[in-house]
């Protein structure tokens, strides 16, 4: 009877150690059941901080893609004056050039015979007005009609309009008032045209070599003034109303290491384009140092008016593993870690797409601390 007693009391003992081993497992199991949530003590409530989930107005950060410009007002397409062949070439690609240089010499049969043109006429101009002089002379004496005396001082009055004719060509052909007044002087003829720079800036085209024929329609050289350049972007129409002219905007150069800097717009197209249904705007920026290049990619920055959305501090996201996650309150006093996708940034806060409710309590500050505790429970 006793050893039945005892093996009665040695099984019950034993279910009794089974029972405790089971539930300190089930315990175990409870505890790992949800890495993501953490059981704040005392001493970390007073470390953290903790705010509901609310609408805020924030404001939106468009990015346009976009190109930087040369100034049609800084930039001259200039030409030969006449048609020649380019006898000299005194320029290259980037050379900086100042206002009235020379750039190319142009040997022109068309200038040779518009200033022998003129130096007949001029020349002319003298025999006719002896001849008209001495027409009048012979009128008075009975010895000429007046008819005859008429046609002798048209001829004159020709070869003067002649003269005026061939001296503002030579003007337009590119001499000088002090060319041409030497050249009615000496009498000397210079076949030889000059290409001049119209203002200072720097050599961005050239497509001439000497001894190519030239004409007037050639575009010869591009000098562009690039001390000021435009920011160029199209922006969707939906969100033309964004932007205001004299508007502050960021432009960000990729080929610099995304160096941003500011420029001020300066130009809303007041039409939208029918086949990209965008909006075209021009920012002014400075660039002094030459830094930047006319047709480098740029993207723009425009911020958006403030709307009402969810947000929530920046100091509310924990970043592990190129993902944003937030610590949600579950009870009092346990928190839990949750994914979140976030919107734009406004300053200090972040507008919420997807991942949390409005009303829900998150950590605001301390958020990083109460993770790494929940990490190194994990762990445990």
């Amino acid at each position: 009877m006793k050893k039945s007693i005892t093996h009665l009391c040695l099984l019950l003992l034993s279910l009794s150690l089974l029972v405790a081993c089971s539930k300190h497992e089930d315990k175990n199991k409870e505890k790992k059941l949800d890495p993501l949530e953490i059981i704040i003590t005392p001493d970390i409530q007073k470390q953290i901080k903790t705010e509901v989930v609310r609408h805020q107005d924030i404001g939106e950060t468009l990015m346009i893609p976009g190109r930087l410009e040369t100034q049609n007002r800084r930039l001259a397409k200039i030409g030969s004056p006449i048609t020649g062949r380019v006898s000299d070439l005194y320029v290259s690609l980037g050379d900086v050039v100042k206002k009235g240089q020379v750039l190319a010499r142009i040997n022109s049969i068309e200038l040779t015979q518009t200033q022998l043109t003129l130096i007949k006429s001029s020349q002319l101009i003298g025999l006719k007005t002896k001849a008209v002089e001495r027409a009048k002379l012979l009128f008075e004496a009975d010895v000429i009609s007046k008819a005859e005396m008429l046609r002798i001082e048209n001829e004159l009055e020709a070869v003067r309009a002649d003269y005026r004719a061939s001296r503002d060509q030579l003007l337009v052909l590119g001499m000088s008032e002090k060319a041409v007044e030497k050249l009615e002087t000496s009498g000397q003829i210079n076949s030889f045209g000059d290409v001049i720079s119209l203002f200072d800036g720097i050599i961005i085209s050239r497509a001439i070599n000497v001894g190519k024929i030239v004409n007037p329609q050639d575009n010869l050289f591009d000098v562009a003034d690039l001390s000021k350049l435009w920011a160029v972007a199209n922006i969707p129409e939906q969100q033309a109303s964004f932007i205001q002219k004299d508007e502050i905007v960021s432009i960000e150069i990729p080929a610099l290491d995304n160096k941003q800097i500011e420029a001020k717009i300066v130009f809303e197209d007041s039409i939208v384009d029918p086949q990209t249904r965008t909006v075209m705007v021009r920012a002014e920026l400075d660039n002094l140092g030459l830094l930047f290049k006319p047709d480098m990619l740029t993207s723009m920055y425009i911020r958006s008016k403030k709307i009402s959305k969810l947000a929530i501090p920046v100091s509310s996201v924990v970043r592990e593993n190129d993902r944003k996650y937030v610590l949600v309150q579950n009870t009092p006093k346990t928190f839990r870690l949750r994914e979140v996708e976030l919107g734009t940034r406004d300053g200090n806060l972040f507008s919420i797409i997807s991942g949390l409710s409005e009303g829900e309590t998150v950590v605001t500050d301390g958020a990083f601390h109460l993770n790494s505790e929940r990490k190194k429970k994990e762990l445990e």
